[in-house]
């Protein structure tokens, strides 16, 4: 007897069987997927527009065929016709599923939509932009002194400004008499001069005084999530930030599901390039209309991405990527016209920058927080970690500055966990769990009270508690640790060893209930065996990754630590310690440096010297490569262990006392004799 088709949703990860002709809408209602829908399913509304996904997922086991889902019927080709549904969109309430199939819900289809937390971290910079505005007065046509009018304002912006050598492109010829004209012979002109030696390039005009202000993108691009800060080129200042899930996590939520991908699917590299330069553009629409200016005035953007995103983004085959020796086709900056990455939704003769990527899978993203952060001008020793899917490591000082990447997996950011989500309003984010009483108190995402605070369910409001996001998840297991319910191999008790009846049965292991929302028809949010060990394998390859440069260094301790990235700055440093995330430093030495990456974006932005310098740091960081080092394997196994089996961490003693609790199949608390078998 064949199965019924199987459905996977994207990003949730959250799957199911269902008969050949269920409405997808019914499907993710029915699996608790967050799939917005207004109008009953009647095909009026398009918030259940979601994207199908056609190929072999080997991350979900699912070959989908073109035939998946039912064909495009009379309502969608109505509402085509009147409002327009993206390319290869379909409203969740009117396609069926008929075969395996893989489903993404987009951003703007979910109604706990996602929190891009990636907001820009004040910082002074010095203003030394590519871009700069030019006010000039140009001579007017003269029979006895023939000369074209572009070269008359070549002169005038030597003359006037300095600026030698001028050029500009065709479609800038095109409009250039009618804006002089109009101006009465005076225009402000957008000079582009990066710290390279080419030749300056006129990129925009305007007649008379322009007042209407010039701008700049930097952009994080990450395997997750793309953030964008809107900066004004005139002063730095950031008018806006924005942000959204990156569409290619239906391709795989880490890289390397996405260079199997690229693998297993011909022409699959180039589907995933042209989702996110899409994204891109939707972004910059976005962050534009927030701004509330014309977006023809965004002629700079700067990008920092790990190497996978970096060959994605610029249409490049990220297959090397996925083998050893991980050669990267260039490693080196590139400057080139944004409309060569199909960028339209900015101005048409726009720039686009991409910072150096340091080697193989250590990126721009991670010379963005060496541009940031700075560890080679640091006296004492610092260890300077952005977390994500990918992590990128940095350990330096003066003496020198070393990297590498670490494969964490999506399990910090909620995937992979069975209650987990992204950081979305009703998101557990931090939790305290009572040594003595096992009972846990928690904020969510969205609420400033704690759950057993008065006027908390009020607060929250009718859309409720709804999961656990990454920083929760950190601080639950951490929390449990520290009470006594989790064990340092990472085993949960039972509620005989622990002494509380929120540690339930779940098959041959145990889960601890953190909320129990059924009664309302919420869901049950606990913590399970299989969470504690995603989380493990995540925190372990971190943790690895970090001593693997200690090793290197010839060093046991680090003098500071900082946490970067938008989920970095999120977590507390105790329970990162707790948890064996970070090697062992005083708490006051830990610290948390925002959105680094994007940090990093803005000063290349706002400064062409940036732009030099850190073509020139990146050449001089040792890149340590974490997937063909045999330490880092041991560094793993032993950092399975919660804070670590081996690792002393004089530091978190001396403010946390962990219990000595060992569970096992036989219930016993460690020290404990075991009995006999009868």
């Amino acid at each position: 007897m064949s199965q019924d088709p199987l459905v996977v949703f994207t990003p949730s990860g959250k799957r199911g069987r269902f008969p050949a002709g269920t409405p997808v809408l019914t499907a993710a209602r029915q699996l608790g997927v967050d799939l917005d829908s207004v109008c009953g399913g009647r095909g009026i509304c398009s918030k259940c527009q979601v994207t199908p996904a056609y190929g072999d997922f080997s991350k979900h086991g699912v070959t989908v065929r073109d035939d998946a889902l039912s064909e495009w019927n009379k309502v969608e080709q109505r509402y085509d016709e009147k409002r327009g549904l993206k390319q290869g969109r379909r409203l969740g309430c009117q396609a069926q599923i008929m075969g395996d199939v893989v489903i993404d819900v987009p951003q703007e289809s979910q109604v706990h939509r996602q929190v891009v937390r990636k907001a820009a971290t004040e910082r002074v910079i010095a203003m030394d932009a590519a871009t700069r505005l030019h006010f000039v007065t140009v001579a007017e046509p003269d029979m006895h002194e023939p000369s074209g009018d572009f070269e008359r304002l070549q002169k005038a912006l030597a003359e006037q400004w300095g600026v030698e050598g001028t050029t500009a492109d065709l479609t800038l010829l095109a409009k250039l008499q009618g804006v002089l004209r109009k101006g009465g012979w005076q225009v402000t002109v957008a000079v582009f001069q990066d710290h390279t030696a080419t030749a300056p390039k006129i990129v925009e005009i305007w007649p008379g005084l322009h007042e209407g202000g010039l701008y700049g993108l930097a952009i994080d691009l990450g395997s997750t999530t793309i953030a964008a800060h809107l900066t004004d080129l005139d002063n730095g200042a950031v008018v806006a930030s924005s942000g959204l899930m990156n569409p290619q996590i239906r391709f795989g939520e880490d890289l390397m599901s996405r260079v199997s991908y690229a693998m297993m699917n011909p022409g699959g590299d180039a589907e995933m390039t042209r989702a996110v330069r899409e994204a891109l553009n939707d972004l910059i629409t976005a962050i534009a209309q927030e701004a509330e200016i014309d977006p023809a005035l965004i002629l700079e953007v700067v990008f920092v991405c790990n190497p996978v995103m970096h060959h994605l983004l610029l249409g490049l085959d990220p297959v090397e990527l996925g083998q050893a020796p991980f050669a990267l086709t260039t490693s080196q900056s590139l400057s080139l016209p944004a409309s060569e990455l199909d960028l339209s939704a900015m101005n048409a003769r726009a720039r686009a920058y991409m910072l150096p990527c340091i080697a193989g899978h250590v990126g721009a993203d991670a010379a963005a927080v060496a541009l940031s952060e700075e560890p080679g001008k640091s006296e004492d020793l610092v260890l300077v970690v952005d977390v994500g899917t990918n992590a990128e490591i940095l350990l330096g000082d003066t003496s020198r500055v070393l990297a590498c990447s670490s494969p964490t997996g999506p399990a910090f950011e909620g995937a992979q966990i069975s209650s987990g989500q992204r950081a979305a309003p009703g998101a557990i984010e931090k939790i305290e769990i009572n040594p003595e009483t096992k009972e846990p108190r928690f904020r969510v995402i969205g609420c400033d009270l704690w759950s057993d605070d008065p006027g908390f369910e009020a607060a929250v409001g009718k859309g409720g508690i709804t999961g656990i996001c990454g920083s929760g998840i950190i601080e639950a297991v951490a929390e449990m640790r520290i009470a006594g319910i989790l064990d340092p191999g990472g085993l949960i008790g039972s509620a005989e060893q622990v002494g509380t009846p929120r540690c339930e049965a779940d098959g041959r292991t145990h889960a601890y209930l953190i909320h129990d929302g059924s009664a309302d028809g919420g869901p049950r949010i606990t913590v399970t065996q299989g969470d504690i060990r995603a989380i493990q394998l995540a925190k372990s390859a971190l943790y690895a990754g970090a001593r693997l440069l200690m090793d290197e260094m010839g060093v046991d301790k680090v003098d500071r630590v900082v946490l970067a990235g938008a989920f970095g700055a999120h977590i507390s440093p105790k329970h990162a310690m707790v948890l064996g995330m970070i090697p062992d430093a005083p708490l006051d030495k830990v610290t948390s440096a925002g959105n680094a990456a994007g940090t990093g974006a803005r000063i290349a932005l706002c400064n062409r010297a940036a732009r030099a310098e850190i073509e020139d740091v990146v050449g001089k960081i040792t890149k340590v490569e974490t997937a063909i080092e045999p330490r880092f394997q041991e560094h793993f196994v032993a950092a399975n262990a919660i804070p670590h089996a081996t690792d002393t961490f004089p530091e978190l003693a001396s403010i946390v006392t962990l219990p000595k609790v060992s569970f096992n199949t036989s219930g016993e608390r460690e020290g404990r004799r075991r009995r006999r078998k009868s």
